[in-house]
C-alpha cells in the first residue's frame, strides 16, 4: 500500500486559510529526548497553543488495550483512532510503558496515520482560544504534518541517556521500573519509529537538531527559543 495523506488536495485552501504572521513550530524527536517539555515551554513563552501529538497515537494505543485487542490489527486500530474525541485525550494512564508500546505499533499503521491526520493539521491552521500560531510535538511533524512550519526542531539525546530519563520518571511515579529493561525497550521503538514505511522517525531537511544529551531543561529551552525567534518572528 502507498500512503497519502486524504486532504494533501486540500493543501492550497489549508495554506490560504493562514494569516501572514501565523506560527507554527515543530518540534520532532524520538521517546524521552525531551520534545515534550521543550514543546510546553515554547508554547507558553510564545503564547501558542500546543498540541502532544504523541497522545493521540497513545490514546488510541490505550483504547485498542481496553478492548483487548492487537495494536497491530490496523482495521481495528483505524476503527479506534477514527472515534478518538478530545477527551481521549486526558486520561490518565497515557505514560505509561505498554501504552507507549502500543502507541509505537499503531503509529505506524497507515490507515490510523490517516485517520489522525486531519486532526493534527486542523489545531495547527486553527488553534483553538484565537492563538497566533500552534506548537506541536511528536515524529513527523516536521515531515508530515506540519511540512510548512516556520520552524522545526529535531530534539534528540543518546538512548542511555533517554532510557535514563524514562527509567527515572517512571519511578518518581512510583512505578517498578529496571533500567536494562527500559533502555532495551527503548532501541526497540527506535528502530520501529525509524524503519516503519509510513512516515518514518527522521528530522526534516530544514530542520535543526538539538542534542539534548548534556543539556538541562532550561539550556535546551534557550537554544530552542533562539532559534524560533530567527526564524518565526
Amino acid at each position: 500500500m502507498i500512503w497519502r495523506p486524504p486532504d494533501e488536495r486540500r493543501r492550497p485552501a489549508i495554506l490560504a486559510a493562514m494569516t501572514a504572521d501565523s506560527i507554527i513550530v515543530a518540534v520532532d524527536g524520538p521517546a524521552a529526548a525531551g520534545k515534550g517539555t521543550l514543546a510546553r515551554s515554547l508554547a507558553a513563552a510564545l503564547d501558542l497553543a500546543y498540541l502532544d501529538t504523541g497522545s493521540i497515537y497513545r490514546a488510541v494505543g490505550a483504547k485498542v488495550l481496553d478492548a483487548g485487542g492487537d495494536p497491530a490489527d490496523e482495521p481495528a486500530a483505524a476503527a479506534v483512532a477514527e472515534g478518538l474525541v478530545p477527551a481521549d485525550l486526558e486520561r490518565d494512564d497515557l505514560r505509561g510503558e505498554a501504552v507507549g508500546a502500543a502507541a509505537s505499533q499503531v503509529s505506524a499503521l497507515p490507515l490510523v496515520r490517516c485517520a489522525l491526520l486531519a486532526f493534527q493539521r486542523d489545531f495547527a491552521y486553527n488553534p483553538p482560544q484565537g492563538k497566533q500560531g500552534a506548537v506541536l510535538d511528536g515524529r513527523d511533524i516536521g515531515t508530515v504534518v506540519c511540512p510548512e512550519a516556520c520552524a522545526k526542531l529535531f530534539v534528540t539525546a543518546s538512548a542511555e541517556e533517554r532510557a535514563r530519563r524514562r527509567h527515572e520518571e517512571l519511578l518518581a511515579r512510583g512505578e517498578k521500573s529496571i533500567y536494562a529493561r527500559v533502555l532495551q525497550d527503548m532501541r526497540t521503538r527506535d528502530a520501529r519509529d525509524a524503519g516503519r514505511e509510513t512516515a518514518p522517525l527522521r528530522p526534516a531537511t530544514d530542520a535543526y537538531r538539538l542534542d539534548t544529551s548534556r543539556m538541562d531543561a532550561d539550556e535546551a529551552f534557550r537554544a530552542a527559543l533562539e532559534i524560533v525567534r530567527a526564524r518565526c518572528l
